[in-house]
């Protein structure tokens, strides 16, 4: 596919423009980045791995009802999407301590939580991400009551089919961030999930030893980055058993 104008470059992906009104072409750089970016490294192969990871889960939400910005796989580092408006709001949902909760409420990493909580974070890079209140998202005009409401119903679904689909490969979904975007079709306007979903935004640990198969790894210098995201692409069928290292993947069309 021919490069397209630029729209817009983040820590992870860029945006150029689609081939239609209305769409964008995401591609995955294999950048990683931690400490909103205070730590950087280049993965060979991790854009890859994490655009076909994301198709996965987009394809499996779409096809239960779980609406999506996704619209197909162009080819190993780019998908085609529809262009969406964000909502400026990371929604962050947890199943076990983890992170952030765990220094904040002094909660042993690792605990499961009485049910699945739902956080917000205000996108902004130079503040650091701070963690909001529904308060502050209403008053401030980033999403309505309504939208709330409609964003903790997808954030849910999100989590249940996300859990399912770990638990059946043995991996614990510990916690994850998805966005979530507005289109609109005439005067009706609907939320959708947006950006990606793959382990350089989910907690995901192998239920038996605990080993942590998500960005982590490079956060904690914890091994190899590259190992951690083949191993549950393997797990999911992304990879064949028998491919070696990211580094050259030879993926599953």
């Amino acid at each position: 596919m021919a490069r397209r104008k630029k729209v817009y470059e983040g820590k992870a992906k860029i945006l150029y423009e689609g081939p239609e009104p209305g769409t964008f072409v995401q591609y995955f750089k294999d950048d990683a980045t931690a400490f909103n970016a205070e730590k950087r490294d280049v993965i060979e192969g991790k854009g890859v791995l994490n655009n076909r990871l994301s198709e996965y889960f987009m394809n499996g939400l779409n096809n239960i009802g779980v609406p999506t910005h996704f619209i197909k796989r162009i080819n190993m580092r780019e998908q085609l999407i529809r262009a969406v408006e964000i909502i400026p709001l990371e929604v962050v949902v947890r199943n076990v301590a983890a992170g952030s909760i765990s220094k904040r409420l002094g909660i042993d990493e690792g605990t499961p939580l009485p049910r699945p909580i739902v956080e917000y974070y205000f996108k902004d890079d130079a503040l650091g991400d701070p963690m909001v209140s529904e308060e502050h998202i209403i008053a401030f005009g980033w999403a309505s009551q309504q939208d709330l409401d409609d964003i903790v119903s997808l954030a849910l679904r999100v989590n249940d089919f996300l859990s399912g689909i770990m638990m059946g490969v043995g991996i614990k979904l510990v916690d994850f961030k998805i966005e979530i975007g507005r289109i609109w079709e005439g005067d009706f306007m609907r939320l959708v999930v947006a950006d990606e979903i793959s382990p350089d935004s989910c907690r995901l640990w192998d239920e038996k030893t605990g080993k942590k198969l998500d960005k982590d790894v490079f956060r904690r210098d914890l091994g190899n980055l590259a190992d951690a995201y083949t191993e549950v692409a393997r797990r999911l069928g992304v990879l064949p058993a028998h491919n070696g290292t990211l580094g050259k993947p030879t993926l599953i069309n």
